[in-house]
């Protein structure tokens, strides 16, 4: 009888903890987040809520990234062109011309401290048709340089290499001979090489 006595007034007070835990937490309120410009937080609650994540928009960031991402490809096949020997050899050319000289003047090198190279150049395809600006201790132009590869295996041949002046005026730089003609190949970047070589294996199987 003790034992049945001693037992029952266990289970009613485990009961009766029971039921005033589950009311106190039922009666426990959540402490809101915390908002912008609020200090920093000194410690750490449980019971704190969650910010609210949805304010945030892909929508308004994702533009910029877009725009962001074209801007930095146009920059580095820029500087792709600009790197070329294709670049270096007109420019050098150009210093030794005795007419760009004569309406450039000295220290011929380009307009614009970062200089934009407009065109097409693909020397695996044989094409090159490129522009750039260039100045001199006279007078400023427009340089244009055209060369293409009639075969796979032949040599390029100059079409066009002239000053445009900023009145329109075209100063034609070949007069008939082609300073580039002996040039049997420019020198191809090593991703053109890598995709000739890759080519002729191609044509070896």
């Amino acid at each position: 009888m003790w034992s049945r006595l001693v037992r029952r007034r266990a289970l009613l007070l485990l009961r009766n903890q029971s039921t005033t835990t589950r009311n106190h937490i039922q009666r426990r309120t959540l402490v809101a987040a915390p908002k912008p410009g609020d200090g920093p937080l000194m410690e750490r609650r449980p019971d704190r809520e969650l910010p609210n994540i949805n304010g945030f928009r892909w929508g308004r960031t994702f533009p910029i990234f877009l725009a962001i991402i074209a801007a930095s490809s146009v920059a580095i096949f820029n500087y792709q062109k600009l790197s070329s020997p294709v670049v270096a050899s007109t420019l050098y050319a150009l210093r030794t011309n005795q007419k760009a000289r004569e309406y450039l003047g000295d220290e011929i090198y380009f307009k614009h401290q970062i200089p934009w190279i407009a065109g097409e150049m693909n020397q695996l395809r044989g094409r090159i048709d490129i522009s750039f600006p260039v100045k001199g201790t006279r007078n400023t132009a427009v340089m244009r340089f055209t060369s293409f590869r009639p075969t796979p295996k032949g040599v390029f041949e100059t079409t066009e290499w002239s000053l445009e002046t900023p009145d329109g005026t075209k100063i034609d730089l070949l007069d008939g001979n082609d300073p580039f003609r002996a040039i049997e190949s420019y020198p191809m970047d090593e991703e053109e090489r890598e995709e000739t070589t890759r080519g002729f294996r191609q044509q070896l199987k």
